[in-house]
């Protein structure tokens, strides 16, 4: 057993780790794999510090196509649909409702993007991956797999938009025919021209964003 006064903690600290020390060596070695294992353990609880919640404010005319999504200290700008923000929204208008929702998942291309980092669900885009936006369809604001003739939005686009889409509970409890579909957080278009309803970031934003969402956190879109 070794008796140097100074090692003394040192190996108190690994017992609790259950750390057998034999010599100076291994005190050494054992405290180097210690410390890998408590930096292991800080960063994962910074990586699961998720926000409670997202604000999304919409700007005055006439850049009402646009807003800022606020998410902690950060002031991130966002496209909107080309009809702002509407609390009664409408299958086609335009349109990105107003209300309090939560994201429920993260697609991704896995061809163009390492898997994403974030406490969310995660699933990869299939070629035929697809989101109904037809009312009378019993798939009605839902994903499904898509054959070459059938109508829906295509989750995989060559323009990039959805390289990363996060899927949100907007109109799913319950879902009414026609009160609108596919309404995600995705990549903006350059110049933050509108989308169809969607809210978009640049890649780079969405990324940091995604890193500290979960499902709890609120996504409040503002009237």
């Amino acid at each position: 057993m070794i008796r140097q006064r100074g090692n003394r903690f040192s190996e108190k600290l690994l017992r609790r780790q259950n750390v057998r020390v034999q010599n100076t060596g291994a005190i050494t070695f054992a405290l180097r794999d210690l410390a890998k294992l408590m930096a292991g353990r800080k960063h994962n609880v910074a990586r699961k510090t998720s926000l409670s919640a997202i604000h999304v404010h919409a700007r005055p005319d006439p850049l009402r196509a646009q807003a800022w999504l606020l998410a902690g200290p950060r002031a991130l700008r966002a496209a909107l649909g080309r009809a702002s923000v509407k609390a009664a929204k409408r299958e086609g208008d335009g349109a990105t409702p107003a209300g309090q929702f939560h994201p429920v998942r993260l697609w991704w291309r896995a061809d163009r993007l390492p898997r994403p980092r974030t406490l969310l669900p995660v699933r990869p885009i299939a070629p035929d991956q697809a989101w109904c936006e037809d009312p009378k369809d019993r798939r009605y604001n839902r994903g499904f797999r898509r054959s070459a003739n059938e109508p829906g939005d295509r989750l995989k686009r060559p323009d990039g938009l959805y390289d990363l889409i996060v899927e949100i509970d907007h109109n799913t409890r319950p879902r009414i025919a026609g009160r609108g579909s596919a309404v995600f957080i995705h990549v903006a278009r350059p110049g933050f021209g509108p989308t169809a309803g969607c809210i978009a970031l640049t890649r780079g934003d969405l990324q940091r964003l995604v890193s500290r969402l979960s499902r709890k956190t609120r996504i409040i879109v503002h009237s």
